[in-house]
């Protein structure tokens, strides 16, 4: 499935539960495509735990 595809059904999946259940819908459909969209990152190999959790150096630091 294209990037196209799959961005088009994650905007009617919002867009219907916006209409029919209100922001609230919305939002929890939303959050809960992103922890679907990082699982499956995960799960393909593309992301590791550690990415999330990795302190920053001592030169690193912004200001």
């Amino acid at each position: 499935m294209s990037m196209a595809v799959a961005g088009l059904l994650a905007g009617m999946a919002l867009g219907f539960a916006g209409y029919f259940g209100g922001f609230g819908a919305f939002v929890l459909v939303a959050a809960l495509g992103a922890v679907g969209f990082i699982a499956g990152r995960f799960l393909d190999g593309d992301l590791e735990p550690g990415d999330f959790f990795q302190s920053r150096e001592r030169g690193d630091r912004r200001r």
